[in-house]
């Protein structure tokens, strides 16, 4: 893979460009499709303690982010 300029591109860079060819080629329920089949199989693969400890650690950072305002 190389850039405009001939130089190896970053993977920040192909990410990046991979994301908005993804976003021109598909809509709104392509996202909502594939973030409905990921939620399912998180679900599946981890129990009540795993979103136990996310939700957590999203209240301590929330918590956080409040202090600092």
């Amino acid at each position: 893979m190389a850039n405009n300029n001939g130089n190896k591109m970053s993977r920040e860079e192909a990410g990046r460009k991979g994301g908005e060819a993804t976003a021109k080629n598909h809509d709104k329920e392509f996202y909502q499709e594939i973030g409905r089949k990921g939620g399912e199989a998180t679900s599946e693969s981890h129990d009540k303690d795993f979103y136990e400890e996310i939700g957590r650690k999203g209240g301590e950072s929330r918590g956080n982010q409040n202090n600092n305002d």
